[in-house]
């Protein structure tokens, strides 16, 4: 047997054993188990932002084995096993690539998106529309990533990229509006238009926003880390140096970088 078809039937095999012995599996349901799958799927997020390949596979094996464990669930309640889960995914990938599979013809990743959302729609004739399949429980910024992306793929979208300049000062402005007029009910659906169309504009430019505000993220957390480490050298604390003491050290720290 290949070596891939061994490991997996013995991690089936091991699934089967920790579910018939161990009293917290025996436990565990879809509901327990969700948590954990999210934290387990942003732990390998975190290992391909790092781009730690021995991290990616240890966190890989961890998220298969969520995949192992709600197949044997769904196993035991007679709805579906791994097989199913396996096979299902399988009929879907063929049927979703006709231009491999079949007689359509797509040369370009942007062809193959398009057929891709077409034939999702077509196939699961969804009552909700071109956007119902985006899953409720994505973080907004994600969210909203695949919002854009869906409805660009049937043509709303705008004419020319740089059009979406436009519509981020158009934002920018009116949050200025309502700060002007005290107005501050209404800005946190003004500050969620302007994330919006930055989403969007990344979107259109090719850029990740998930991982541009990462990057960010652990730029200023590297620049401000060096602020500390400067004032403890100093015997003082944060709070015992000036703004533009602060600044100083920040703006040596992009020169070292």
């Amino acid at each position: 047997m290949d070596q891939k078809l061994q490991a997996t039937a013995r991690l089936l095999e091991v699934m089967d054993t920790l579910r018939r012995e161990c009293p917290w599996d025996r436990e565990q349901t879809f509901d327990s188990l969700r948590n954990n799958t999210i934290e387990e799927t942003y732990e390998l997020v975190d290992a391909i932002t790092d781009h730690n390949l021995e991290g990616i596979k240890e966190e890989l094996g961890d998220l298969l084995l969520h995949v192992v464990f709600y197949s044997k669930l769904g196993d035991e309640e007679g709805a579906f096993d791994y097989a199913d889960v396996a096979n299902g995914v399988c009929d879907k990938l063929i049927y979703r690539h006709p231009h491999v599979y079949g007689d359509i013809h797509a040369n370009t990743p942007e062809e193959v998106k398009a057929n891709w959302e077409e034939l999702k729609l077509r196939k699961k004739k969804r009552k909700s529309g071109t956007l119902g399949g985006v899953p409720r429980s994505l973080p907004a910024m994600v969210k909203a990533f695949r919002v854009g992306e869906k409805a660009a793929s049937v043509g709303f979208d705008w004419e020319q990229k740089e059009d979406v300049w436009a519509k981020v000062r158009e934002e920018v402005g009116e949050i200025e509006t309502e700060m002007k007029a005290g107005n501050r009910a209404n800005l946190e659906g003004e500050f969620g238009d302007l994330f919006f169309a930055l989403i969007n504009a990344c979107r259109l430019y090719g850029v990740d926003p998930e991982a541009a505000l990462e990057r960010t993220n652990k730029k200023f957390i590297r620049r401000f880390n060096s602020i500390e480490q400067a004032a403890e050298a100093q015997g003082k604390s944060l709070r015992d140096l000036s703004l533009d003491e602060m600044e100083a050290i920040w703006q040596e720290s992009k020169k070292n970088e």
